[in-house]
């Protein structure tokens, strides 16, 4: 294999710790041994910067709308060639509707990528043949035991409208504090007015706390130590956490749009409508009941190890390979 140098545009850099940042440094691991760096913007902004740009041979780059100024300069100088765009979650579901940027940058990229299996769907038909899917991937963890005192729910996600962490305070709200459920709410108050919202619930509920911005491998654990991973998503274009709670054998509850439909398949059982909290609370009691012997749990369970192999690094690593020769080749 020949070495290229490749640049991955990411919105978000290690400062940020959101899902761009995650998905472009793992990128970076796997797609050894080319040669990959990470910018924000392309060709930057300084003599320094641009005398690196002219040495990239392959962009991918994150986000339509805003990676989309990257994409038109790569375009400028390169045309098509080397060019590949990965679609987040408001790509697909919001801004390529009606936002220019990013519906040009659709057309000038020679390759999309797609995070979850439903997300092809959501492209304008001109766009699907060019697009494939390319699972994100999570290392395999030990399944730690669980508690049988009470259900362990973690929910994981900077508090944002489209992660909507409200529906989880909701159902918090509704659960007695002797219902035997605990509620973990991880995640940095990206908009004040939902860290409020979480200060408020968790004066009024003893069973729910809001931890705040927590490191990965802080994250990592109490995702193994839960019963269940709760995620509340109106928009996403495949979340990252899903993996990482499936390959630590936690099974999750899910809200029912394309983003997590893609990952858990469509025929999950542990699905509630978005923004519905009584049945998310209706779900979690059902998984209360006797805890270590429950048939819902069980299912879930079974299911979410029945899609593990799709999110192995091995996987993501041949495919990304795959992707990168395939943008180089003329």
């Amino acid at each position: 294999m020949q070495k290229r140098r490749v640049v991955i545009v990411s919105p978000a850099l290690a400062d940020a710790n959101n899902g761009n940042w995650q998905t472009a440094r793992r990128w970076q691991r796997l797609l050894a041994p080319h040669q990959v760096r990470i910018v924000r913007q392309w060709p930057g902004d300084n003599p320094a910067a641009h005398a690196q740009a002219r040495q990239d041979e392959v962009m991918l780059a994150l986000h339509a709308r805003r990676s989309a100024e990257a994409v038109q300069a790569w375009y400028a100088q390169h045309g098509q060639r080397g060019l590949g765009l990965a679609l987040t979650g408001t790509d697909l579901y919001r801004d390529i509707a009606h936002d220019p940027h990013a519906q040009r940058s659709l057309t000038l990229a020679k390759s999309l990528v797609v995070l979850q299996g439903l997300g092809p769907k959501s492209l304008p038909h001109q766009h699907q043949e060019k697009t494939r899917v390319i699972y994100q991937s999570s290392s395999t963890r030990q399944t730690l035991p669980k508690t049988t005192r009470h259900l362990r729910i973690v929910m994981v996600g900077h508090l944002r409208d489209e992660k909507d962490p409200r529906t989880l305070m909701e159902a918090a709200c509704l659960l007695c504090p002797g219902s035997g459920i605990l509620i973990d709410h991880i995640g940095a108050p990206l908009d004040p007015t939902l860290g409020q919202a979480a200060r408020a619930t968790q004066a009024r509920c003893p069973h729910y706390r809001w931890l705040g911005a927590l490191s990965h491998r802080e994250t990592l654990q109490r995702i193994q130590r839960a019963h269940l991973l709760v995620h509340t998503s109106r928009l996403e274009g495949g979340a990252h956490v899903l993996m990482e709670a499936i390959c630590s054998g936690t099974p999750v509850l899910a809200s029912r749009i394309d983003g997590n439909l893609g990952l858990l398949g469509e025929d999950y059982d542990g699905l509630f409508e978005a923004g519905d909290a009584p049945s998310l609370v209706d779900l979690l009691l059902r998984c209360r009941v006797h805890t270590h012997q429950n048939p819902l749990m069980a299912h879930l369970s079974h299911q979410c190890a029945s899609r593990a192999h799709l999110f192995e690094p091995q996987a993501e690593r041949t495919a990304l390979h795959q992707w990168v020769q395939d943008l180089w080749t003329p």
